[in-house]
């Protein structure tokens, strides 16, 4: 029995010890930086492999955590998305002068809370693995405490994300209070009677939105644009990715009882309203970006609302098109802040579009790989981008929301407008700047596994999708 449980929770063990072992090597030798970067990459591929041979495997822990399923999936996508962004890390806090050993040990940590909240089945659970997350983004956030914009940075996430955190907790000391009991479970179970009263009804409004803060949706998205710039930009990948992805399997835990059961979804208005603001008001925004950082913040918010769309309708199709989406997206926008902390200067500059102006006469790699990615967020097939819009849309129109995945597909088609203009800077304008970009393998072959993921996501999209409805019914 203790063996299979050891092997049940098998990826929290290696991460957990990981980090440990993270910690003592930073405090016993000089070359730790070195060594705690390839060490990383290393665990982080171990774990998302263990968590591929888990998918097969449902089951419960203690009553407090689940294994496997579409847990395994979230898991797979947290390990292997931050062992690209380590990739990417590698060279480049160099040059952002954040190079500390403390960097790496900070990012394990933040995917052990991922992993936590992605299989939580207590509020408790929930609570500590947001608040393992957040405080290590909130750190990394401002990791180079002599860069001006990364306290800044870091001083916002903290404190817009400690106010969010309110929200959850009180939502979470309301929901106890209405059904005396901390347990998901016994939450799905009593839904439809919980839903009656208002007490239950106001807690998981307030929990909803603080964790709509951490998926960066509109309203609640005043933090996003000032931290994504000022903060280290494979930190910013991390962050829009598979933090996202994170507060997005919390979202989908909640909803379980609606997307399994016969529960009204009583929450359908809320994320319609969110959806439809984060989408019209992030790709309205993001048109006017010059700096491609900040074009990637407004960015998130409206694939926030694309995503949001999935938790509106509420069936098993959009729950299943908001995971895929996620992998997809995870890979993405990992790929563009890649080449992003490539081409970037030690200043915080090379980051606006005259930058990339002609260069694809200066990388023509650089520029197939960030071209790839911008058709891909764009949503322009056959890349994974497509795919995700494409099944959320769906599960929203068998859910008789054909007006909301009209808005989102109008959307989509504004947005086409400030991806391509990145492609149309690379490919026809003349080079404005002259620099010379640094040759970087490991942040190379960061893009390139993350444009082989959004290839083959987007060429065979059945073989992500049918794992993930096999987990679903």
């Amino acid at each position: 029995m203790e063996n299979s449980i050891f092997l049940q929770i098998l990826p929290f063990i290696v991460l957990g010890s990981a980090i440990v072992l993270a910690v003592v090597i930073e405090i016993s030798t000089e070359k730790s930086k070195e060594i705690l970067s390839w060490f990383s990459v290393l665990v982080l591929l171990a774990n998302a492999i263990i968590s591929l041979y888990q998918i097969s495997i449902s089951t419960e822990v203690y009553g407090m955590l689940h294994v496997g399923g579409k847990s395994a999936i979230f898991n797979f996508i947290f390990n292997f998305g931050a062992m690209i962004a380590v990739l990417s890390s590698v060279n480049y806090i160099k040059k952002f002068g954040a190079y500390f050993g403390e960097f790496y040990i900070l990012v394990l940590t933040s995917v052990l809370g991922m992993m936590l909240l992605a299989g939580s089945l207590d509020l408790f659970t929930v609570f500590l693995g947001l608040e393992l997350m957040s405080i290590s983004f909130y750190i990394l956030a401002g990791i180079n405490r002599k860069k001006l914009s990364a306290n800044e940075a870091s001083l916002k996430y903290f404190l817009l994300g400690a106010f969010a955190t309110g929200f959850v907790v009180y939502g979470i000391g309301l929901i106890y209070g209405s059904m005396g009991n901390t347990n998901l479970d016994f939450m799905f179970r009593h839904f439809i009677n919980l839903i009656h009263k208002p007490l239950f009804v106001i807690g998981m409004g307030l929990f909803l939105i603080g964790f709509s803060f951490k998926i960066a949706a509109f309203p609640f998205h005043m933090w996003v644009p000032d931290v994504y710039q000022g903060s280290a930009t494979t930190v910013t990948g991390i962050m829009s990715t598979i933090g996202k992805a994170a507060a997005f399997s919390v979202l989908i835990i909640t909803l379980t009882a609606v997307t399994t059961g016969s529960a009204p979804h009583t929450f359908e208005d809320y994320f319609i309203a969110i959806s439809l603001l984060s989408m019209l008001y992030g790709s309205i925004v993001a048109i006017a970006q010059k700096n491609l950082k900040r074009m990637l913040a407004y960015s998130s918010i409206v694939h926030a609302g694309y995503m949001s769309i999935g938790l509106a309708a509420g069936n098993v199709t959009s729950i299943a098109g908001i995971i895929f989406y996620l992998a997809a997206y995870a890979f993405m926008n990992l790929g563009a802040f890649g080449v992003i902390s490539i081409i970037e200067g030690e200043n915080d500059n090379r980051v606006d579009l005259d930058s990339y102006a002609g260069l694809n006469k200066k990388n023509p790699v650089l520029a197939g790989f960030m071209a790839l990615f911008m058709f891909a967020l764009a949503g322009i097939p056959p890349l994974a981008g497509f795919f995700g819009k494409y099944y959320v849309f769906v599960g929203a129109i068998e859910q008789n929301l054909v007006w909301l995945a009209v808005i989102g597909i109008t959307a989509s088609a504004i947005s086409v407008y400030f991806y391509l203009r990145v492609v149309v800077y690379m490919y026809f304008k003349d080079e404005k700047e002259d620099f010379t970009i640094e040759k970087n393998i490991p942040g190379l072959t960061a893009v390139a596994l993350s444009a082989l993921a959004v290839l083959v996501f987007g060429v065979v999209p059945d073989l992500l999708m049918n794992v993930i409805t096999s987990v679903l019914h």
